[in-house]
C-alpha cells in the first residue's frame, strides 16, 4: 500500500449543505479512501447536521475526521435586522481543533439560527470571542 495522500480537504460540503452541496457523506467518505486520504473535514454552510454521520462513516473507514463549518459573520451586530443593511454578511470557515472545539462550534451553530437567523444563520465578533478556544478559523 501506498502512502497516505499530503493533502487534506479542509473546505468540504454535503449534502447537508442545502441547495449548496451534492455528495452524500457515505460517497465523500468513500472517495478520499480511494484517493487514500487518511483525513477530510466537513465544513457543510451554517449547520451541522451530517457531523455525526460523518465522524462515524471516516471513523469505520480509518480516516480521521475534522468537524467544522461554513460560518456567516453579521454585517453589523447578529441581531440587528435591517434589510437592506444586514442582509449582507461575510462567509468564514471554522475547524474544531478538539472536543472544546466541536462543543464551541455546536453553541456558536445554535445561536446563529436561534438568535442571529436573517436569510442565513448568522453570528458576530462578539459571539465568537466568547466561544473561540478550540476552533481555527
Amino acid at each position: 500500500m501506498s502512502t497516505p495522500s499530503p493533502f487534506v480537504h479542509l473546505h468540504v460540503h454535503s449534502h447537508y449543505s442545502l441547495l449548496q452541496g451534492l455528495p452524500k457523506v457515505p460517497a465523500l467518505v468513500k472517495r478520499a479512501k480511494e484517493y487514500e486520504m487518511d483525513t477530510l473535514a466537513i465544513t457543510d454552510y451554517g449547520s451541522m447536521y451530517g457531523c455525526i454521520e460523518f465522524y462515524k462513516t471516516c471513523k469505520k473507514e480509518g480516516i480521521k475526521p475534522i468537524i467544522g463549518v461554513d460560518a456567516y459573520m453579521a454585517f453589523r451586530g447578529m441581531e440587528q435586522k435591517d434589510h437592506g443593511i444586514d442582509n449582507k454578511r461575510y462567509p468564514f470557515t471554522l475547524l474544531a481543533e478538539n472536543h472544546e472545539g466541536y462543543q464551541n462550534l455546536m453553541k456558536l451553530v445554535t445561536q446563529s439560527h436561534v438568535k442571529g437567523f436573517y436569510y442565513r444563520p448568522r453570528m458576530d465578533k462578539e459571539l465568537l470571542r466568547k466561544y473561540s478556544a478550540g476552533l481555527i478559523c
